[in-house]
C-alpha cells in the first residue's frame, strides 16, 4: 500500500483522477485548514467559510476524472476558493436584494411560495444573462465562474491576453448585473400589484 503522506500534490492528483479514495483523504487533509483560514479571512461567518470548502472538495472529488490543473494544485486549491467566495457574495448579493424588496412591499403574511418563485426566477435571469452574452465573451465567463481558471489559464487556454480576458470578464458582469437589476425591479412590481389588489 502507498504511503499517501509522503507523495507529491501532482502524483496524489494524478491518483485521486483515477478514483484513489487514499489519495483524496491525503489532499483534503493537506489541504483543508489552509483553505477554510483562506476562505474565513474573506467571509464573515464560520459556517459559510466551511461550506465553501466543503464545496470545493465535493466538486473536486465529484469532477476528479475531467478536472485540468495548468499550474500547481496549491494555485487551482486557492484559486478555486476565491470564485466560491465571490459566488457565495453574488448570492448573498441577490438574497439580500430580494430581502429588501419585500420588506418594501411591506408584506406581513408568509411569502415561502413567492420567495421560492422570485428566487428560482432570478436563477433563471442570471443564466439567460450568460447565455445571451456573446460566444467568446460566455465561455471566458463559464471558464472563470463554473470552472474555477484564473486570468492567466484562460488567457492561455483560447490564445488571448489577460488583458482581454479581463474586459470579457468586466463586460459579462455588467450585462449580468443589468439584467439582474431589471429582474428585481420587476419582481418588486409584481410583488406590488399582487398584494395591493
Amino acid at each position: 500500500m502507498t504511503k499517501t503522506k509522503n507523495l507529491s500534490d501532482e502524483v496524489l492528483i494524478g491518483l485521486l483522477k483515477d478514483g484513489d479514495v487514499a489519495a483524496f483523504e491525503e489532499v483534503y487533509n493537506r489541504y483543508w485548514e489552509k483553505l477554510y483560514n483562506a476562505a474565513a479571512k474573506r467571509v464573515s461567518a464560520t459556517e459559510s467559510a466551511e461550506e465553501i470548502v466543503q464545496d470545493f472538495f465535493t466538486s473536486l472529488w465529484c469532477n476528479r476524472a475531467k478536472v485540468k490543473i495548468h499550474s500547481c494544485f496549491n494555485n487551482y486549491a486557492f484559486s478555486s476558493i476565491r470564485y466560491l467566495v465571490y459566488n457565495h457574495y453574488q448570492k448573498e448579493s441577490l438574497r439580500k436584494a430580494y430581502q429588501e424588496s419585500r420588506l418594501k412591499s411591506s408584506v406581513m403574511e408568509d411569502n415561502s411560495t413567492e420567495e421560492f418563485i422570485a428566487l428560482k426566477e432570478l436563477s433563471y435571469v442570471l443564466e439567460e444573462g450568460v447565455e445571451k452574452l456573446p460566444s467568446k465573451c460566455k465561455t471566458v465567463y463559464e471558464l472563470s465562474r463554473k470552472e474555477y481558471k484564473n486570468n492567466k489559464e484562460i488567457a492561455a487556454l483560447l490564445g488571448i491576453s489577460e488583458k482581454t480576458v479581463e474586459n470579457h470578464l468586466t463586460k459579462a458582469l455588467r450585462n449580468i448585473r443589468l439584467s439582474l437589476r431589471d429582474a428585481l425591479s420587476l419582481t418588486a412590481l409584481i410583488f406590488n400589484f399582487i398584494f395591493r389588489n
